[in-house]
């Protein structure tokens, strides 16, 4: 079985435009994507000969981008019960053929059909077994529709399409990669194979035969179990895939190639032996033990946290070097597969076990139940991104897990709600619809989330749902009022909640004040006030809980018989009164940062050192006892006792003392990179030496390169290293290294290491001649003819250019409007640097 993983559409609560894989998704990570056997099989050797049209041309016209407003969706006037497709791979062209057993809505239904298809060759359609002429339907660069079909239940649909994988360098539809044949379908990728209605409200059950040369590609993958496999003449053999659940077709996948697997099993809670396979090169496989550990480990905390037990008899994961996103269920960006303790740092292993973990999750909470339309995104991938945290969180340490969480959210969503790219949690939001599903469980508990889940499932259950119906079963299960919960889904922006507090001595209350507002974004001037969930408790002058014992709000008076309680914030200002005070308390807002907000209080600077005081000794013992001289191991206390040490001590201090020109602190770097035992301490002192240009960094950039230059994921991080240095002139050191000879534009992730990391540079990025700016927006023109779902990715570094000084302004908006004025350019990127300069 395969699925998906990060696709972020578009910025509008209400609208988005047709072009979904402008910022295809993660972060996040992302991340990533069966019936009638015998009417298949005999169906699936025949070949049209006719020719319907020729291949639409490379180049066309392209159409000016058209906003789809969510009023607008409308259910499809035809359903599909089954598809059973057939791949004939080739070196130079790959037919696939599809079989569809098409279903009208409503009985008896005339309306047209029309199927979604961009650079097809169309070789035949045939419905009910004719085979029909040009004049039986309408062909354009981007659809195939037929007017006129019978007037049946039911009837067969099938489908013959020429494509041509080796010429595809988007990396989006199937591809070859590194010789092999891989998929990516997420979130508009199916019609780059065949006529379809390529939504993902049409889920179907599927059968996948793919047939190639035996030699060139030994292993033929794809969705659901293996049901046969053999030789056919000619030196080609076959392999034929069942997937007995319905499910959309962005969860289609097929990989076939020179693939090794670590095998395994995992025995599931009824006791049914489920087979895990992990694809890699074969030179790549003791680099997949980690990967192994995460899956399992996944599968048995689904079943003891959520009761979801895996419903196939195999599981496969393909790791893959050319890929777009993190991943997909199950095609993996190698990066996120492949470690070894030579190689990876604790970073690496961690991001690893996220993210096949939120690819696991996904066959239920994405697959199983799936959204109805884009725009219902966060619906599938917020909860699942919540679902992952929550693995990984139990995997090692929940605080550390949940302060890493909420500082990405800091980091790139809030700024990015402030921006021209501003969006609600729906129609894309991982993190932040991550954020949403955790203040779900913080309302209703473990216990009151759990029951919601359950019956989330009992009722739509191989289902294309909306985010209100996820809403309506976390409120039924639990009988809960939500007030207006719903704002989060439709309101743009980050909540700014100011909270002023007050202490009655006399009467021994405490009362905290709260107001909300939600700035202006593009599209929604104004907004309403929704539904925050604050938890709080109240420290005494010695820094520890009060115990509380009731809380007077809106004319109700709560008992509470514990430190912290939480406050249902629902209005433009509310008070909330706590009773039986002896003292004035400094109050702890938003513990675990229960909200996705912004908050502005009235505290001092001494009543947030007392917050802290706590915490010094405690912090200083930590760091204190983390020290060790043992050998690398790497599991969760290990790599908690690394963070630790790394952050709070070598790390930042060797970066702070590298920093200066003192040549006794260089050495001191030198021989921490030196003595290092692991990469993730030799890696925390180059980072340090990188920042310091001269003779010592370049011979040790050459010696980390001429160690690692046959890993191509370690030298991935020699680039990102190198090109976010804030070095002066780093720019000219940048361009010199897209000349090196293990850079390839074409590779999505040599490209975010070395383009992306040099825009994360805020030196270097935003160099005051306009060099930085100028860098990439010819990077992005050029990137652009090759991947635009990349390209559209880098030129997002330029989304917030209003927010820098005028100076900076103009130099940005001038490589913006070049941009612009290119030709050929892509949606992708028309919508990014367009909605860019209109802001």
């Amino acid at each position: 079985m395969f699925a998906p993983s990060p696709l972020p559409l578009h910025n509008s609560p209400k609208r988005l435009t047709p072009f979904l894989a402008s910022q295809v998704t993660c972060l996040t990570k992302n991340r990533f994507p069966s019936h009638s056997i015998d009417r298949y099989m005999q169906s699936s050797r025949r070949l049209f000969c006719s020719v319907a049209t020729e291949s639409v041309p490379d180049k066309v016209e392209m159409d000016a981008p058209k906003e789809i407003f969510l009023k607008d969706y409308t259910k499809p006037d035809y359903y599909f019960e089954t598809v059973d497709l057939s791949f004939s791979l080739g070196e130079e062209k790959t037919i696939v053929s599809s079989l569809i057993k098409v279903s009208p809505r409503v009985k008896g239904s005339s309306a047209p059909l029309v199927l979604n298809g961009h650079d097809l060759k169309l070789l035949a359609v045939k419905v009910e077994g004719k085979l029909l002429k040009e004049g039986d339907y309408q062909l354009d660069s981007r659809h195939l529709t037929l007017p006129s079909l019978p007037a049946k239940e039911s009837f067969v649909l099938e489908i013959d399409t020429e494509i041509y994988p080796h010429k595809n360098t988007s990396l989006d539809g199937l591809y070859k990669s590194s010789g092999n044949f891989c998929t990516q379908w997420e979130a508009e990728g199916f019609r780059k194979i065949t006529f379809y209605q390529d939504r993902p409200d049409i889920m179907a059950k599927y059968t996948c035969r793919v047939e190639a040369d035996k030699s060139l590609y030994p292993v033929l993958l794809s969705n659901g179990n293996l049901i046969s496999q053999g030789d056919i003449e000619g030196g080609r053999h076959f392999a034929l895939w069942e997937d007995p659940f319905k499910k959309p077709c962005y969860l289609f996948a097929l990989v076939a190639g020179q693939l090794a697997s670590r095998d395994d099993t995992f025995t599931t809670r009824s006791g049914r032996e489920v087979s895990l396979k992990i694809w890699t090169p074969a030179e790549d496989l003791p680099k997949t033990a980690h990967a192994m550990y995460s899956l399992k480990a996944a599968m048995k905390w689904d079943e003891d946290v959520f009761g979801l037990e895996y419903d196939l008899d195999l599981f496969n994961i393909v790791a893959v070097p050319d890929f777009n996103i993190m991943s997909t269920l199950q095609i993996f960006n190698s990066k996120l597969v492949l470690a070894s303790s030579e190689t990876a740092t604790d970073a690496d292993y961690a991001a690893i076990l996220g993210v096949i973990g939120h690819e696991y999750f996904h066959n239920w909470t994405g697959n199983r139940v799936t959204c109805r339309d884009w725009f219902q995104l966060s619906l599938k991938e917020g909860l699942t991104v919540f679902r992952d945290q929550e693995f990984s969180s139990d995997m090692g340490s929940r605080t550390v897990k949940r302060i890493a969480d909420v500082s990405t959210l800091r980091i790139y969503q809030f700024p990015q709600d402030a921006g021209p790219m501003a969006h609600p949690v729906r129609p894309h939001s991982y993190i932040k619809g991550a954020e949403v599903a955790r203040m779900y469980k913080t309302l209703l508990e473990s216990e009151g989330f759990r029951k919601g889940i359950d019956l989330y499932f009992q009722r739509h259950d191989e289902q294309a749902v909306t985010c209100e119906d996820f809403f309506a079963a976390m409120r039924d299960a639990n009988n809960a009022d939500f007030a207006n919960f719903l704002q989060w889904y439709s309101q743009a922006g980050t909540p700014v909640v100011k909270v002023a507090s007050s202490y009655n001595a006399e009467a021994r209350t405490f009362s905290l004040k709260f107001s909300q507002e939600i700035p202006p974004t593009p599209g929604q001037p104004t907004k309403e006030a929704t539904f925050i969930p604050v938890v709080v408790g109240l420290l005494d002058s010695s820094g520890k809980d009060i115990t509380l014992s009731s809380v007077y709000h809106d004319g109700t008076l709560q008992t509470i018989s514990s430190s912290s309680t939480i406050l249902r914030v629902t209005k433009k200002e509310e008070e909330f009164v706590f009773s039986d005070i002896a003292e004035r308390p400094v109050p702890s807002l938003f513990r675990g940062f229960s909200a996705p907000v912004r908050v502005e209080t009235d505290l001092s600077d001494d009543d947030l050192k007392q917050l802290a005081s706590e915490l010094k000794t405690e912090l200083l013992k930590i760091v204190e006892n983390n020290r060790s001289t043992e050998a690398y191991v790497f599991d969760h206390p290990n790599m908690a006792r690394r963070a630790l040490k790394n952050t709070g001590s070598r790390f930042a201090f060797t970066t702070y003392l590298a920093s200066l020109e003192d040549p006794s602190y260089v050495e001191l770097a030198l021989s921490e990179y030196k003595s290092a035992t692991n990469l993730t301490d030799q890696f925390a002192a180059l980072a340090a030496l990188s920042q310091n240009p001269g003779k010592t960094r370049d011979d040790v950039l050459a010696d980390f390169y001429n160690k690692w230059q046959g890993d191509y994921l370690v030298v991935n991080k020699w680039f990102l290293l190198q090109s976010s240095s804030d070095i002066p002139g780093n720019v000219e050191n940048v361009k010199k290294l897209l000349d090196h000879p293990a850079f390839d534009l074409r590779n999505p992730n040599k490209v975010y290491s070395l383009i992306g990391g040099f825009c994360g540079s805020p030196v270097n990025f935003h160099a005051k001649d306009g060099s930085g700016y100028k860098f990439l927006g010819d990077i992005v023109v050029q990137l652009d003819k090759i991947n635009p779902q990349v390209a559209s990715r880098m030129l997002s570094a330029f989304s917030r250019w209003k927010r820098y000084d005028e100076t900076r302004q103009a130099l940005a908006k001038a490589q913006l409007e070049m941009i612009m004025s290119a030709n050929g350019l892509s949606e992708n990127v028309f919508e990014i640097a367009s909605k860019s300069l209109a802001a």
